[in-house]
C-alpha cells in the first residue's frame, strides 16, 4: 500500500458556540490508503483544546505519517501504538475499511441503503433569540428529539427557553436532551439539575468539567436527571481503566465519538462495558466532514444492530459551507445513505 496526506479546512456556515469557545473553521487531515487498484479515504480531525491528540499541526503531521508507513509496511492497524491516538486511529481505519470494502464499510441495512437512523436535532449556543429560533426550525422539520447546548447564557434565560418549549410539546412528543458541555460549577450543579429536572429532561451531558470523578459520581448518585458522560471519557483510553472509570462514576449513559474516544475499536471496548453495567450509550460525530461522518453512521448501525430506536448525534454533516460530498441525506429526522 502506499498513502497521501493531504490538509483541508472546512468553514462553518454559523459560529458553532460551545462552553469551551466558538468554532468558525474545522482542520482536517485526509489520508487516502491505495492498493494499486483501489483507494480508501478517511479523516483524522482532532478537536483543539479537546482531543487527547490534539498536538501543533507540525508534530500531528509528523505522527500520523508514522503510524502511515507502518500500516502500509504491514497492512494492518497496530491499534496498540495509536490508543492515545483516537482521531488518527479512527481515520486509518476508516481508510483501511474504505479500501477494502468500498462505500459500504460494514455490512448493514443502513449501509446498503435499506435503513435509517434516527438522529437528533442539534441546537448550537447562542443568544436567547438565536437559540428560540433554531429550536423553531428544528421541530418543523420534524425532529423528535433535540438536543440544547447549553451554559453560555444566562441560566434563568436557558431555563425560560426549555419552559417554552415545554409549554408547547409534552415529553411524548418531543424529547430534550441538554448537553452542558462541563459549564456547571460543582458547588451548583445539583441545584440547577434540580431546576431543569421539572422540563421532562432525557438526559444531561456533561454537567461538570471531566477529571472530577468523584464529585460527578456523586452528581450521578444525588442527581434527579440521568447524567451522561462525555467529555470525561476522553484520553481514558486503556480497556481495564475504561471499566474502572464506569464502576466508579456510574453514570445513566456515555455518548461516544470515535474520533475522541479510541476510534471504532476503542468505542466497541466502551460499548461493551457500558453493557456489562447497565450503561446506556449512543453515538456522535465530532464536527468531522461527511467522510467522518459517514464512517460514524455506518459503524453505529454495526454496532448497534439493524432498527436502532435511540436517536444518534449525526446530523452535523449541514454545518459547513464547503463539506466534503458524500451520499448522505436526512429526511425527517433519520439519516439515509442513498
Amino acid at each position: 500500500m502506499t498513502y497521501e496526506i493531504e490538509e483541508r479546512v472546512l468553514h462553518f456556515k454559523q459560529p458553532a458556540g460551545t462552553s469551551r469557545g466558538v468554532y468558525t473553521t474545522r482542520k482536517m487531515w485526509l489520508v487516502s490508503l491505495s492498493d494499486g487498484n483501489r483507494t480508501g479515504v478517511g479523516e483524522c480531525a482532532p478537536l483543539p483544546d479537546l482531543s487527547c491528540d490534539a498536538l501543533p499541526d507540525e508534530l500531528y503531521v509528523s505522527k500520523l505519517n508514522v503510524f502511515c508507513r507502518d500500516l502500509c509496511e504491514t497492512g494492518e492497524i497496530d491499534v496498540e501504538a495509536l490508543r492515545d491516538y483516537p482521531s488518527m486511529l479512527f481515520g486509518l481505519e476508516t481508510a483501511l475499511l474504505n479500501l477494502r470494502n468500498g462505500g459500504k464499510l460494514f455490512d448493514t441495512a443502513f449501509s446498503r441503503g435499506e435503513e435509517g437512523i434516527p438522529i437528533n436535532g442539534l441546537v448550537w449556543m447562542g443568544n436567547y433569540d438565536e437559540m428560540l429560533q433554531r429550536m423553531e426550525e428544528k421541530l418543523e422539520k420534524g425532529f423528535r428529539c433535540v438536543k440544547l447546548k447549553i451554559g453560555a447564557i444566562d441560566f434563568e434565560q436557558e431555563l425560560d427557553l426549555i419552559k417554552r418549549i415545554r409549554d408547547r410539546f409534552s415529553f411524548h412528543e418531543v424529547e430534550l436532551r441538554l448537553d452542558a458541555n462541563g459549564a456547571f460549577k460543582y458547588e451548583e450543579a445539583l441545584y440547577k439539575l434540580e431546576l431543569l429536572s421539572q422540563y421532562a429532561i432525557h438526559s444531561i451531558e456533561q454537567p461538570i468539567r471531566q477529571g472530577q470523578w468523584a464529585y460527578m459520581a456523586e452528581l450521578c448518585r444525588e442527581s434527579p436527571l440521568p447524567i451522561a458522560l462525555d467529555e470525561e471519557l476522553i484520553g481514558v483510553n486503556d480497556p481495564e481503566m475504561k471499566t474502572h472509570m464506569l464502576n466508579i462514576i456510574k453514570p445513566r449513559y456515555i455518548i461516544l465519538k470515535p474520533s475522541l474516544h479510541g476510534g471504532m475499536t476503542g468505542c466497541r471496548e466502551w460499548i461493551d462495558a457500558a453493557r456489562e453495567l447497565g450503561v446506556g450509550s449512543w453515538i456522535t460525530s465530532a464536527l468531522e466532514s461527511n467522510i467522518g461522518l459517514n464512517a460514524i453512521a455506518q459503524y453505529a448501525s454495526d454496532v448497534y444492530g439493524p432498527q436502532i430506536t435511540m436517536p444518534q448525534g449525526l446530523g452535523t454533516g449541514q454545518l459547513f459551507t464547503d463539506n466534503i460530498p458524500m451520499p448522505l441525506e436526512i429526511r425527517g429526522d433519520m439519516l439515509f445513505l442513498k
